[in-house]
């Protein structure tokens, strides 16, 4: 059996300081937090940003560049994942539905990949979804879809494509065929999202099924089942996922004291399952993603 990849996804979007004031929000904090994520076994850390003094999620570049740089100075060797999601809201006013009310973040695909053209990580999200998701409608059209993935190659990452839906896999289908995405691609199965995928293992074996041949796959689930959809993942042959962004809880009425924390109850699942966590080489290797200059930092 191969070795599970597990990524740690540290801050994301919707969870406040409201909800566990442990949640990282400087710059600082979500590189500290990726780091202690990946000493408590995560090969990868999928990486938000936001505004350090009122914690609202964040598209500037400074912010990424801060934390992927004080990543690659740590003693870490993890694989950095930066997201791309961010910039495809649009809510509609009430009273003209089609003008952009407060909350609207809409933008174009330059601008949702500026960090990663500059930063290059070796991973970065494309979201294949629009639904109506958080009090907003996440759009992401199939032309802003291939400018977006067009020059993430170009930067020399890897999509990681987020799959919110069952539309969203036969549009990834069209576009591995169009040329547009290339193979072996790697998806990312969420559910728990309303609106989107229930997380229950009917959902999990469905998506999976719905695969390209020859994909790596990861699934995670948003909220209380975090953990159940991680053993689900795991058991269905899947890489797994955990972290504050999908839930801030340890287990239920326990508020996790980091990432770290959730790290190491998701590598004991695993392990309890019988399975193997991945090192950082080996999901570079499984992942087909070169080593970092200079190597790895740490023996895992």
């Amino acid at each position: 059996m191969k070795p599970t990849i597990l990524t740690c996804a540290v801050t994301g979007t919707f969870p406040t300081r409201a909800h566990n004031p442990a949640l990282p929000v400087t710059p600082e904090e979500i590189a500290n937090a990726s780091i202690g994520a990946a000493k408590a076994g995560a090969a990868v850390c999928h990486i938000h940003v936001r505004e350090p003094d009122t914690g609202k999620p964040s598209m500037k570049l400074e912010y990424y560049r801060e934390v992927v740089e004080r990543i690659r100075r740590s003693d870490t060797d993890l694989v950095i994942n930066l997201t791309a999601g961010p910039g495809g809201r649009f809510i509609p006013s009430d009273d003209e539905p089609a003008r952009a009310a407060p909350g609207t973040m809409l933008t174009t695909p330059e601008i949702r990949t500026e960090h990663i053209v500059e930063l290059k990580p070796e991973i970065c999200t494309l979201d294949l979804n629009t639904q109506w998701f958080g009090g907003g409608a996440v759009i992401n059209s199939p032309r802003s879809i291939k400018i977006m993935a067009e020059r993430m190659y170009a930067a020399g990452a890897k999509p990681e494509l987020e799959i919110f839906n069952t539309g969203d896999m036969v549009l990834a289908h069209d576009l591995i065929a169009d040329g547009t995405l290339r193979t072996p691609a790697l998806f990312q199965i969420v559910t728990g999202i309303k609106y989107g995928l229930p997380s229950t293992p009917e959902t999990m074996s469905l998506m999976k099924s719905m695969l390209p041949a020859g994909s790596a796959w990861a699934a995670f689930g948003a909220g209380r089942h975090s953990f159940t959809m991680l053993a689900q993942a795991y058991i269905l042959g899947g890489h797994c996922r955990i972290g504050m962004e999908d839930t801030v809880h340890l287990s239920r009425g326990t508020p996790t004291p980091g990432n770290a924390a959730l790290v190491e109850k998701a590598v004991r699942i695993i392990q309890d399952l019988g399975g193997k966590v991945a090192s950082v080489a080996e999901a570079r290797q499984i992942l087909g993603l070169a080593p970092r200059a200079g190597g790895a930092r740490r023996a895992t």
